[in-house]
């Protein structure tokens, strides 16, 4: 069976995830992980992604992004994976591929899923049995969220923006959310949307999605498909995820 093509949507959220090739590590000591953030922020920086959270395990890593157009997402990755891949073989003096060949990546709705998102990426060291809680790991973008340091490459989506009036109320806000953790069905909803390229959200985004995009956009359902007739002339405005709005006075 064919695979799906990519969705690379502009203005709205991304969840992204690279994987090592036979799931080997793709950092080994943290020089390797410096250099890899240090190369993800050149990318994105350098294509207008817009990256939102992170998180940087031993052999894969996730992102949540922004795109501004079609094709700066395939862009960050291609950029990211030929600079660290030749940086990574040299160092280590090795050659050939370091990556499972294509990246997984969906879209998600950001209004209900970019705070869950984030905090499945911030647990996944805690559940891997690195840290005992996500603000004790260093390669996550959680501990900027929490104010406990500070990163320029990172950006903040307007659902950061509403979680409270000033930085503290909006970390305290953040941790909680956290703190409350995923169900399990939410685990398994984003891990499917992003490992099978499914995208994440209410009937309504979605339906605006499809009504912008030839791909199929959710699994099929069992039995005969349904005939969807959608004349492209009236078909609704695609949905933007208001990223980097500033909170209004």
């Amino acid at each position: 069976m064919a695979r799906l093509p990519r969705l690379c949507l502009p203005g709205l959220v991304h969840h992204v995830i690279l994987r090592g090739n036979n799931r080997q590590p793709i950092v080994l000591d943290d020089a390797d992980r410096s250099a890899l953030l240090a190369h993800l922020a050149a990318a994105a920086d350098a294509h207008q992604v817009a990256l939102h959270a992170y998180v940087l395990m031993d052999d894969h890593l996730h992102l949540l992004l922004t795109p501004t157009d079609a094709t700066a997402l395939p862009r960050t990755i291609q950029a990211l994976g030929r600079a660290y891949v030749r940086q990574f073989n040299r160092r280590h003096g090795r050659t050939g591929t370091l990556w499972e060949g294509r990246y997984r990546s969906t879209v998600i709705e950001a209004d209900t899923w970019l705070l869950p998102c984030m905090a499945h990426l911030d647990w996944h060291p805690v559940q891997a049995g690195l840290v005992a809680e996500p603000a004790d790991y260093r390669w996550s973008s959680h501990r900027h969220w929490r104010g406990l340091q500070s990163e320029r490459m990172l950006t903040p989506h307007a659902i950061w923006w509403a979680l409270g009036n000033t930085p503290f109320a909006r970390e305290a806000a953040y941790d909680a959310r956290v703190q409350a953790g995923l169900s399990s069905a939410e685990r398994q909803a984003l891990a499917d949307s992003a490992l099978h390229g499914w995208a994440l959200g209410s009937p309504a985004f979605l339906a605006q999605l499809q009504a912008h995009s030839p791909r199929r956009l959710q699994r099929a359902r069992p039995g005969r498909p349904r005939r969807v007739a959608a004349a492209a002339a009236d078909a609704p405005t695609p949905p933007t995820d208001g990223v980097g709005a500033t909170p209004q006075a």
